[in-house]
Protein backbone atom coordinates (compact mmCIF):
# COMPACT_ATOMS: atom_id res chain seq x y z
CA UNK A 1 0.00 0.00 0.00
CA UNK A 2 1.50 3.42 -0.81
CA UNK A 3 0.83 4.98 2.34
CA UNK A 4 2.69 3.08 3.91
CA UNK A 5 6.10 2.97 1.72
CA UNK A 6 7.90 4.69 4.45
CA UNK A 7 8.11 1.71 6.62
CA UNK A 8 10.42 0.45 4.42
CA UNK A 9 13.01 2.94 6.11
CA UNK A 10 12.17 1.07 9.27
CA UNK A 11 13.99 -1.58 11.76
CA UNK A 12 11.49 -3.00 13.93
CA UNK A 13 12.03 -5.01 16.63
CA UNK A 14 9.30 -7.81 17.18
CA UNK A 15 8.85 -9.38 20.41
CA UNK A 16 6.27 -12.34 20.97
CA UNK A 17 6.79 -15.51 22.65
CA UNK A 18 3.64 -17.31 21.10
CA UNK A 19 5.51 -18.74 17.59
CA UNK A 20 2.39 -19.03 15.58
CA UNK A 21 1.59 -15.25 16.42
CA UNK A 22 5.21 -14.03 15.86
CA UNK A 23 5.14 -16.28 12.31
CA UNK A 24 1.95 -14.92 11.36
CA UNK A 25 2.64 -11.33 12.30
CA UNK A 26 5.65 -11.31 10.43
CA UNK A 27 4.67 -12.95 7.27
CA UNK A 28 2.72 -9.53 7.07
CA UNK A 29 5.31 -7.23 8.61
CA UNK A 30 7.87 -8.44 6.19
CA UNK A 31 6.04 -7.21 3.45
CA UNK A 32 6.33 -3.51 4.92
CA UNK A 33 9.27 -2.86 6.51
CA UNK A 34 12.77 -2.47 5.30
CA UNK A 35 14.00 -5.07 8.01
CA UNK A 36 11.97 -7.50 11.23
CA UNK A 37 14.19 -8.56 14.13
CA UNK A 38 12.74 -10.74 16.35
CA UNK A 39 12.69 -11.96 19.77
CA UNK A 40 11.01 -14.67 21.88
CA UNK A 41 11.08 -12.58 25.42
CA UNK A 42 11.98 -9.11 26.86
CA UNK A 43 14.95 -10.69 27.81
CA UNK A 44 16.37 -11.21 24.56
CA UNK A 45 14.80 -8.37 22.69
CA UNK A 46 16.45 -6.14 25.53
CA UNK A 47 20.03 -7.65 23.93
CA UNK A 48 18.90 -7.01 20.39
CA UNK A 49 17.87 -3.61 21.00
CA UNK A 50 21.00 -2.50 22.40
CA UNK A 51 23.42 -4.16 19.64
CA UNK A 52 21.24 -2.69 16.54
CA UNK A 53 19.61 0.07 15.63
CA UNK A 54 16.13 -0.15 16.43
CA UNK A 55 13.57 2.67 14.97
CA UNK A 56 10.80 0.93 16.78
CA UNK A 57 9.56 -1.73 18.91
CA UNK A 58 6.65 -4.24 18.62
CA UNK A 59 6.11 -6.04 21.35
CA UNK A 60 3.62 -8.42 23.26
CA UNK A 61 3.27 -8.01 27.48
CA UNK A 62 3.10 -11.60 28.79
CA UNK A 63 5.60 -13.40 28.24
CA UNK A 64 8.45 -15.75 30.03
CA UNK A 65 11.70 -13.99 31.68
CA UNK A 66 10.95 -10.54 31.06
CA UNK A 67 7.83 -9.42 30.26
CA UNK A 68 6.79 -6.60 28.33
CA UNK A 69 6.66 -4.28 30.57
CA UNK A 70 9.91 -4.89 32.12
CA UNK A 71 11.67 -4.89 28.88
CA UNK A 72 10.07 -1.21 28.04
CA UNK A 73 10.78 0.09 31.47
CA UNK A 74 14.57 -1.15 30.54
CA UNK A 75 14.07 0.38 26.68
CA UNK A 76 13.38 3.53 28.73
CA UNK A 77 15.94 3.82 31.40
CA UNK A 78 19.09 2.91 28.71
CA UNK A 79 21.51 5.66 27.41
CA UNK A 80 20.93 5.41 24.08
CA UNK A 81 17.49 5.44 22.10
CA UNK A 82 15.32 5.30 24.61
CA UNK A 83 12.61 7.11 23.20
CA UNK A 84 12.13 5.12 20.65
CA UNK A 85 8.73 4.28 19.90
CA UNK A 86 6.68 1.49 21.54
CA UNK A 87 3.60 -0.33 20.19
CA UNK A 88 2.23 -3.13 22.55
CA UNK A 89 0.30 -6.31 21.26
CA UNK A 90 -2.10 -6.67 24.11
CA UNK A 91 -5.43 -8.94 25.05
CA UNK A 92 -8.14 -7.90 26.62
CA UNK A 93 -7.06 -9.86 29.68
CA UNK A 94 -4.10 -7.51 30.40
CA UNK A 95 -5.85 -3.97 30.90
CA UNK A 96 -3.88 -4.04 34.21
CA UNK A 97 -1.07 -3.51 32.44
CA UNK A 98 -1.99 -1.03 30.26
CA UNK A 99 -1.76 1.44 33.15
CA UNK A 100 1.78 0.49 33.55
CA UNK A 101 2.25 0.92 29.54
CA UNK A 102 1.14 4.62 29.89
CA UNK A 103 3.80 5.58 32.51
CA UNK A 104 6.08 3.99 30.28
CA UNK A 105 5.18 6.48 27.32
CA UNK A 106 3.83 3.78 25.00
CA UNK A 107 2.82 5.02 21.83
CA UNK A 108 0.18 2.72 21.03
CA UNK A 109 -1.87 -0.74 21.50
CA UNK A 110 -3.29 -3.28 19.32
CA UNK A 111 -5.73 -5.37 20.56
CA UNK A 112 -5.40 -9.23 19.69
CA UNK A 113 -6.11 -11.02 17.23
CA UNK A 114 -4.13 -8.43 15.27
CA UNK A 115 -5.90 -6.48 12.32
CA UNK A 116 -3.53 -6.02 9.45
CA UNK A 117 -4.60 -2.17 8.51
CA UNK A 118 -4.72 -1.18 12.41
CA UNK A 119 -1.25 -2.84 12.74
CA UNK A 120 0.41 -0.74 9.91
CA UNK A 121 -1.62 2.31 10.57
CA UNK A 122 -0.37 2.15 14.39
CA UNK A 123 2.98 1.93 12.81
CA UNK A 124 2.98 4.64 10.40
CA UNK A 125 1.42 6.52 13.69
CA UNK A 126 4.03 6.31 15.89
CA UNK A 127 7.29 6.67 13.80
CA UNK A 128 5.39 9.64 12.00
CA UNK A 129 6.99 12.29 14.65
CA UNK A 130 10.80 10.57 14.07
CA UNK A 131 10.44 11.15 10.16
CA UNK A 132 8.85 14.39 10.34
CA UNK A 133 11.75 15.50 12.88
CA UNK A 134 14.59 14.02 9.88
CA UNK A 135 12.43 15.87 6.96
CA UNK A 136 12.58 19.16 8.78
CA UNK A 137 16.83 18.71 9.99
CA UNK A 138 16.87 18.42 6.27
CA UNK A 139 14.99 21.52 4.93
CA UNK A 140 16.82 23.31 7.73
CA UNK A 141 20.28 22.00 5.97
CA UNK A 142 19.09 23.56 2.55
CA UNK A 143 17.83 26.59 3.95
CA UNK A 144 20.93 27.09 5.52
CA UNK A 145 23.00 26.43 2.73
CA UNK A 146 20.58 28.58 0.63
CA UNK A 147 20.81 31.38 2.54
CA UNK A 148 24.97 31.16 2.43
CA UNK A 149 25.49 30.19 -1.43
CA UNK A 150 22.69 32.01 -3.63
CA UNK A 151 23.81 33.77 -6.96
CA UNK A 152 27.67 34.89 -8.03
CA UNK A 153 30.65 32.94 -8.58
CA UNK A 154 29.91 30.59 -5.37
CA UNK A 155 26.97 28.91 -7.40
CA UNK A 156 29.72 28.16 -10.38
CA UNK A 157 31.75 26.71 -7.53
CA UNK A 158 29.48 24.14 -6.04
CA UNK A 159 28.33 23.10 -9.70
CA UNK A 160 32.23 22.32 -10.33
CA UNK A 161 32.15 20.31 -7.08
CA UNK A 162 29.18 18.30 -7.82
CA UNK A 163 30.20 17.80 -11.02
CA UNK A 164 33.80 16.42 -10.51
CA UNK A 165 32.85 14.34 -7.16
CA UNK A 166 32.91 10.59 -7.25
CA UNK A 167 30.14 8.32 -6.87
CA UNK A 168 31.11 8.63 -3.13
CA UNK A 169 30.13 12.38 -3.63
CA UNK A 170 33.85 12.39 -2.70
CA UNK A 171 35.92 15.13 -4.17
CA UNK A 172 39.64 14.75 -4.46
CA UNK A 173 40.33 18.24 -6.32
CA UNK A 174 41.86 21.20 -5.71
CA UNK A 175 41.94 25.03 -5.58
CA UNK A 176 44.01 25.48 -8.94
CA UNK A 177 41.80 23.26 -10.22
CA UNK A 178 38.76 25.19 -9.90
CA UNK A 179 40.84 28.28 -10.70
CA UNK A 180 41.71 26.14 -13.86
CA UNK A 181 37.94 25.76 -15.31
CA UNK A 182 36.33 28.87 -13.74
CA UNK A 183 37.57 32.73 -13.82
CA UNK A 184 37.38 32.87 -9.97
CA UNK A 185 40.01 34.10 -7.45
CA UNK A 186 41.64 32.00 -4.86
CA UNK A 187 40.32 33.89 -1.48
CA UNK A 188 36.55 33.16 -2.98
CA UNK A 189 37.25 29.63 -3.11
CA UNK A 190 38.39 29.28 0.19
CA UNK A 191 35.66 31.47 1.70
CA UNK A 192 33.06 29.06 -0.60
CA UNK A 193 34.71 26.04 0.82
CA UNK A 194 34.70 27.57 4.60
CA UNK A 195 31.12 28.30 4.40
CA UNK A 196 29.93 24.84 2.63
CA UNK A 197 31.78 23.26 5.69
CA UNK A 198 30.26 25.41 8.06
CA UNK A 199 26.52 24.99 7.32
CA UNK A 200 27.49 21.13 7.34
CA UNK A 201 27.72 20.71 3.38
CA UNK A 202 30.85 19.59 2.60
CA UNK A 203 33.58 17.76 5.28
CA UNK A 204 37.57 17.34 5.09
CA UNK A 205 38.63 14.12 5.11
CA UNK A 206 42.01 15.27 4.72
CA UNK A 207 44.41 17.44 2.53
CA UNK A 208 42.01 18.55 -0.55
CA UNK A 209 40.04 15.59 -0.64
CA UNK A 210 36.60 16.69 0.88
CA UNK A 211 33.25 14.97 1.25
CA UNK A 212 30.13 16.91 0.11
CA UNK A 213 26.83 16.49 1.49
CA UNK A 214 24.69 14.93 -0.89
CA UNK A 215 21.50 17.14 -0.35
CA UNK A 216 23.53 19.70 -1.80
CA UNK A 217 22.35 18.76 -5.43
CA UNK A 218 18.86 20.06 -4.37
CA UNK A 219 20.39 23.77 -3.56
CA UNK A 220 21.96 23.65 -7.22
CA UNK A 221 18.58 22.86 -8.91
CA UNK A 222 16.50 25.73 -6.97
CA UNK A 223 19.58 28.03 -7.48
Amino acid sequence: MEQYKKLKDLTILYVEDDADTQRLTSMILEDYVGRLILAKNGQDALKLFQSHNIDLILTDILMPKTNGIEFIRNVRSSEQNNNCPVIITTAHTEVPYLLDAISLHVDGYILKPIDVDELLSALQKAVLPKLQAVKLESQELLIRAISAFVGGKKIEIIKFLLDHCDKDNIYHGSYEDIIAKINVSKPTIVKTFKQLIDVGLLIKIKNKVYKIHPNIEIVDEES
